[in-house]
């Protein structure tokens, strides 16, 4: 049986991380932010939670599925790329971080595509 405790872990964190950006863009950002930035930021703590919570569900799937596992790291990239170039843009406004978010929003999809591989060859 293979090891799903780091991937619980890493999507427990993540999980409350997105939770913690969330209310710190609502509380400590809205008033100094513009309303654009603060979209973005928000975007970027919405999809980290989405991403948490299947890399939890990749840790709970692992022993009947070890393939799980990969998908469940390429989740942790997706969230690294994409969700930490939107903090990064929203905070800075450095548009050319927004070039990273794609890298992202692949890896988020690549690490759907690799769940279902994974659950079709069992």
């Amino acid at each position: 049986m293979a090891d799903r405790s780091p991937l619980l872990v890493a999507g427990a964190l993540d999980a409350a991380l997105a939770v913690g950006l969330g209310a710190f863009a609502a509380h400590g950002l809205k008033a100094r932010l513009e309303p654009r930035l603060l979209e973005v930021f928000e975007t970027g703590a919405r999809d980290q939670m989405y991403h948490a919570l299947a890399i939890v569900f990749c840790g709970l799937l692992v022993a009947r599925y070890p393939a799980a596992a990969a998908a469940g790291w390429i989740f942790q990239l997706g969230i690294i790329l994409f969700s930490g170039s939107l903090y990064a843009l929203a905070l800075t406004d450095i548009k050319i971080l927004g070039a990273v978010t794609p890298f992202g929003g692949v890896a988020f999809l690549v690490g759907w595509l690799w769940l279902a591989y994974a659950a079709w060859r069992g």
